[in-house]
This record gives C-alpha cells, structure tokens and sequence, in this order.
C-alpha cells in the first residue's frame, strides 16, 4: 500500500529511530500544475511514526496515529524528503507518561524539503500510545457505556 503514496524508505536505522524518505516527482504524483500533489505528500509522511513506535516498543503498547496536519509553504517541483527521528528523550518521555497514566499523545512535527534543504511542507503529527491492557479496559468500558 505504501507504494501507491509514491513514498520511498531511503534509510531506515536498524534501531528504527531514523527514517529518510523521499518523494520523487513522476507522472504518478503530479497534479495538474505540474507539482507534487499534496495528498502524496501527505500520504507518503503518514505511516511512518506510527510503525517506527510499534516496533521499537513492542508488543505491550498501542500505537495509533490519531491526527495530522499538513501546512504547505511551497510547490514540490522536484523529489522531496522527510526526516523521521526518535531521540531516547522521546522514548523515555512515552514509558513514563504511559507508566503513570496508562496513554500519551505525543506530537511530532516532522518537514517537507528539497535537496537544498528548502522546507515545502511542515506536518504536525500526533501519535496515540497507551499500554495495551489499560487499552483494552478503556474500549471495554467505551462498549459497555454503549450498551
């Protein structure tokens, strides 16, 4: 499916705490004006964060992708790329907010650039993580109230 964004894995870390990508201009992305359609761009940036986090925490967290914002600033005339970082900071940040309080939305707010390093795009990402059994007593008590 990732494909079809027209996104392409440039690095990946073997920790997954690093993610480049880029989105190549073709006649696959572009739009009308002969730039790269903003759904690709969008698209292409999507998934990243959410599957970066459930592979680094594993099987005892949740992961959802639970918004995103995409704020365009200039036309994508050629191939772009995106930066997807996890710092210890950050991981250390969402095992104790889970730790306390059982769920954490973490914001991310990755860039669209060029070659030169021209910012095309800047996303906000927020990224729902939340220990998997409080997960799973919370949609409990959701489809219970529901009853």
């Amino acid at each position: 499916m990732y494909r079809r964004s027209t996104g392409r894995l440039v690095t990946v870390s073997e920790d997954l705490m690093y993610v480049k990508i880029k989105i190549p201009l073709s006649i696959k992305n572009r739009n009308f004006v002969g730039t790269i359609f903003g759904g690709s761009l969008f698209s292409a940036t999507d998934p990243i964060y959410m599957i970066q986090l459930m592979n680094i925490l594993g099987d005892n967290y949740v992961v959802w992708d639970k918004s995103a914002t995409i704020n365009f600033k200039r036309p994508a005339k050629e191939t772009v790329f995106s930066e997807f970082i996890f710092s210890e900071e950050d991981l250390n940040l969402i095992k104790t907010e889970v730790s306390e309080n059982g769920e954490f939305n973490l914001v991310k707010t990755p860039k669209i650039v060029d070659k030169n390093g021209t910012i095309i795009a800047e996303l906000s990402k927020t990224i729902y993580i939340a220990d998997k059994v409080f997960y799973k007593n919370k949609r409990k008590r959701k489809t219970n109230s529901l009853a």
